[in-house]
């Protein structure tokens, strides 16, 4: 894990997700450069343990897709950090791998929930305290599914292409105002989440990705690791990609 030292130093985020994956390998990071933590994810038990291995000030155990939780917890958080410069939303799930027309609707309305409005409750929640401020940083991770679709894999990929399009509104509204707002579209890596996927689905968007081979979570880390920073000071409403050569636009 490659470090710059004190790029953080003063600095207070916020992830979603946090208990695994790619939102605690980034908090982690975050932490060695200098940030103070809080991690949300809906697992108190995981939380409990990320809370020791990243050094985080403080966890909250949310349900995202519940604004009134989201803004509880939004409060909270920038009154345990003393203000919120960063967020990092990580936070997802993947629903049912079946077509749609036999697409469970409760799956459906689940991903939705929890990928999109989930997302826009916590960049509408976090968004003042960066106003307020007049810096922020906001990455919200979308997919490749989001711009190219997988089948099998509805909900999911229109949950996405919404986060990608949220972020472009959202970084627009925002330019000029200090705070800088953009869209993480990896392709499949390694992490937790695929436990959630048939075998069959992840070697199917692994034969997607040109490299041959699935992305490492401390890639796309380091990526959201820059857009999380000052130096991320004239790109806005756009995304990047950590796909193997997936998407080129």
């Amino acid at each position: 894990m490659s470090v710059y030292a004190g790029r953080y130093e003063g600095r207070c985020a916020v992830l979603t997700g946090g208990a695994s994956g790619l939102a605690k390998e980034t908090a982690k990071r975050l932490v060695a450069e200098g940030a103070k933590v809080v991690l949300w994810d809906l697992n108190a038990d995981a939380l409990a343990a990320a809370k020791e291995e990243v050094g985080a000030v403080d966890v909250v155990a949310l349900d995202v897709a519940d604004p009134a939780q989201v803004e509880a917890a939004a409060a909270a958080s920038a009154k345990a950090l003393g203000k919120i410069d960063i967020l990092v939303c990580s936070a997802g799930i993947t629903g049912a791998t079946v077509p749609v027309h036999e697409f469970p609707i409760d799956s459906w309305q689940r991903v939705i929930d929890i990928n999109l409005n989930g997302l826009f409750y916590c960049n509408r929640a976090i968004v003042p305290f960066m106003l307020e401020n007049g810096y922020g940083r906001i990455v919200n991770v979308a997919s490749v599914a989001g711009k190219e679709g997988n089948p099998n894999a509805s909900a999911y990929s229109a949950s996405k292409a919404g986060v990608i399009g949220l972020t472009k509104s959202l970084g627009k509204e925002l330019a000029g105002k200090g705070v800088i707002a953009n869209a993480l579209t990896p392709a499949t890596f390694e992490s937790p989440i695929l436990d959630q996927l048939p075998q069959s689905q992840v070697d199917y968007m692994r034969s997607k990705i040109p490299m041959g081979r699935l992305g490492e979570v401390s890639e796309s880390a380091s990526i959201i690791c820059f857009m999380a920073s000052e130096e991320c000071s004239f790109t806005t409403a756009s995304t990047f990609d950590t796909s193997g050569g997936r998407t080129t636009f």
